[in-house]
């Protein structure tokens, strides 16, 4: 199957050497810096000159994202941006650059240790204008701390906030004698450490990322006029000083990281540490996903997307590593009731009816928010969960996803900005859309092997080969037809898999109305309205699996109606109908049967009005448990053989699919159960 070809300037570059936009783009970089970062200006335009063709769509996008990150390499950085950069270039780059950022035990235990530190007013004594006339003898050795001090420098480019500053007059050795003895001020930074040091062959030393933004810090303050000649980091868990002598080496070391930083921020992102031990700290690491990127960028490209796994482990560095946790400590808080109130007191959220308290949730606790009908929320429980990053879902008492509401957390544009341009590309969308279709066609054959009574082989077969023609197909309507064939076989079979006896035709209610009766025998698929109970719990089980593909597609910095396989349509989350395509036989369709053969649904769960057939109130609370433990199922992830659940499964493919559209591997690979 022929690859579409994408932009150079998407490519991994393995040999490290920089294109000729490269080379242009740190030039300009440059210059700036050394102009102190005065506005980059376009040279002059000739009168003469005969007028540039206008950019092709695609062409002006990656011009405006090439802009983007110009801008981002000059202008000023923050000291602790460049301690990570030290730290691990990736982390940088997700940081300043795409502004993704994600607490863990450490940045929250550090957060907690700068608090007081961070309360100081931030004002300091002026480096000069101290004279031994103007300071009384008692007082000229005295030490002035100051908390919480911002400085910044233009020759450098960088700021910084300080946690404390220890000032005192500084002694000038030339001025023995003359009335400005104390012309100037001696400072000493103090920055604070919730670690420990480092074990060096003399002691105690500083770990490079510290002595990057120490050096930084008194290198700022020598540049705003004060006398700096050492700085002092205060680990606390070994409540220990450590100091940091300026030298012309570690300057000049300081300059260079500091050039290497801006380089990084105009480039592409960098590649993940090799088997590091700083990830499994990190607190990004699963948005990072180091082995996991590595290993599928190492995978040989194929038609069969799962073929060269195999190898692709063998080649890399071992296995992946279990860097992130199988599922979430939080959960999803469902609301059916009409007539209910969300408020919040605190960091609670209180769920009431008629001013009686029902429940009491804490925010942290919460994956995200669903209410089905007439509920109502306060604005101070959306504000407090749009701050926490909690999405709030809104469906119709009928299960119709009708939309969400969400922080401020989207702030990685540059992978919508591949996304927008990729999605306008023809071949690409059919590329990925292949693969999308081929994930469905198979965990739809898988389903039907593991959970039939008697699978038909003539059904099994032709859904193998569905399968290998999706690879083939030349269009999206061609595609369309293939996954329309394959969903024809697949549901032709469903009823075999429904394992519990028909006990409901034998129901009162079906004796006195048989026009009422209710059973579970599946004969094919009907929506709008659905006409059966399978069906009606398939509707909402589809609606509920496109809320959590919505949620998974945004926590990865998506737009979830920018699609490829489904093209955008008003209303219509396409992108994340894309990846749902994959899990609808796993989640959705497998959490229907386990409702029904394990009896958590029964006749009295239904109503019907005219030809439709809905759950009811009682029903639709135990579907949801229904589906809800489905999410929370662990399995074996097919692609890097740990235990994740379908939740924790459905975030992993979008940052599978998101490696793809910023060049970071080369093939996407669909998720396809064992």
């Amino acid at each position: 199957m022929a690859k579409p070809l994408r932009s150079s300037s998407r490519r991994r570059n393995p040999t490290g050497r920089r294109s000729a936009r490269q080379g242009k783009l740190l030039t300009k970089i440059d210059a700036a810096v050394a102009a102190g970062f005065s506005e980059i200006s376009p040279p002059p335009l000739s009168l003469r000159s005969a007028p540039a063709p206008l950019p092709s769509p695609g062409d002006r996008e990656e011009i405006e994202n090439q802009q983007s990150k110009i801008e981002i390499a000059t202008e000023p950085l923050p000291a602790r941006m460049l301690n990570e950069f030290v730290y691990c270039p990736r982390l940088f780059y997700y940081e300043h650059v795409e502004g993704v950022f994600v607490h863990n035990a450490d940045t929250l235990r550090g957060a907690t240790i700068h608090t007081r530190v961070d309360s100081g007013s931030g004002a300091m004594p002026a480096a000069q204008g101290v004279t031994a006339e103007t300071t009384r003898p008692e007082t000229q050795n005295e030490v002035i701390h100051c908390r919480s001090v911002s400085l910044g420098s233009d020759r450098l480019g960088v700021t910084a906030k300080i946690d404390l500053v220890e000032v005192c007059a500084a002694q000038l050795d030339d001025a023995a004698g003359q009335p400005d003895l104390f012309s100037k001020r001696e400072v000493c930074p103090v920055d604070y450490k919730s670690g420990a040091p480092r074990e060096g062959e003399d002691g105690k030393e500083l770990w490079d990322a510290d002595k990057m933004q120490l050096g930084l810090q008194c290198l700022l303050l020598r540049d705003n006029g004060y006398i700096c000649h050492e700085g002092i980091i205060y680990y606390r868990a070994t409540k220990q000083r450590v100091r940091l002598e300026i030298t012309p080496e570690l300057e000049k070391w300081i300059v260079a990281k500091n050039r290497e930083a801006r380089e990084c921020a105009a480039g592409p992102i960098p590649p993940p540490l090799v088997d590091s031990p700083k990830c499994p700290r990190c607190s990004l690491v699963t948005v990072c996903l180091p082995d996991e990127t590595r290993m599928l960028a190492q995978r040989p490209a194929t038609g069969e997307a799962d073929e060269s796994l195999l190898a692709a482990r063998k080649s890399a560095a071992g296995e992946p590593r279990r860097l992130i946790a199988a599922r979430d400590d939080t959960r999803a808080l469902y609301l059916t009731t009409p007539g209910l109130f969300v408020g919040r007191s605190g960091e609670v959220l209180q769920v009431k009816e008629k001013k009686e308290l029902l429940q009491e949730v804490r925010v942290n606790d919460l994956s995200h928010v669903a209410l089905f009908g007439n509920i109502q929320i306060s604005t101070a429980a959306v504000q407090t969960l749009c701050e926490a990053d909690v999405p709030v879902t809104y469906f119709s008492m009928g299960g119709w996803f009708y939309g969400f509401t969400r922080g401020h957390s989207l702030k990685n544009v540059f992978t919508r900005v591949e996304q927008f341009r990729l999605a306008r590309d023809p071949a690409v969308c059919l590329w990925l859309a292949r693969s999308f279709v081929l994930g469905k066609i198979r965990n739809q054959r898988t389903m039907l092997m593991r959970n039939h009574l008697e699978p038909p082989p003539p059904i099994l077969a032709k859904l193998k080969n569905s399968a290998r023609t999706a690879l083939a197909a030349q269009s999206l309507d061609e595609l369309l037809g293939i996954e329309g064939a394959a969903a024809a076989f697949y549901f032709q079979q469903f009823n075999g898999m429904i394992k519990v006896e028909d006990e409901l035709a034998d129901s009162q209610q079906s004796t006195l109305n048989p026009q009422l009766a209710f059973n579970f025998d599946f004969s094919g698929r009907k929506r709008r309205p659905p006409t059966d109970p399978v069906n009606a719990m398939l509707s909402l089980a589809y609606s509920l699996l496109a809320k959590d593909c919505t949620i998974g597609a945004l926590a990865v910095g998506f737009d979830p109606y920018i699609g490829f396989y489904h093209q955008p349509r008003f209303g219509r989350p396409a992108l994340a109908l894309d990846v749902m395509e994959e899990f609808r036989p796993l989640i959705a369709e497998s959490a229907v049967l386990t409702a029904i053969n394990n009896r958590m649904i029964s006749e009295k769960d239904f109503v019907r009005a005219g030809r439709a057939v809905n759950l009811t109130a009682a029903g639709r609370k135990q579907f949801f448990v229904a589906y809800e433990q489905r999410m929370s199922h662990l399995i074996t992830h097919p692609i890097f053989d740990y235990k994740v659940t379908y939740r924790r499964a459905i975030e992993l493919q979008f940052r599978i699919l998101a490696r793809y559209l910023t060049g970071e591997i080369d093939e996407y690979v669909p998720f396809m159960t064992r």
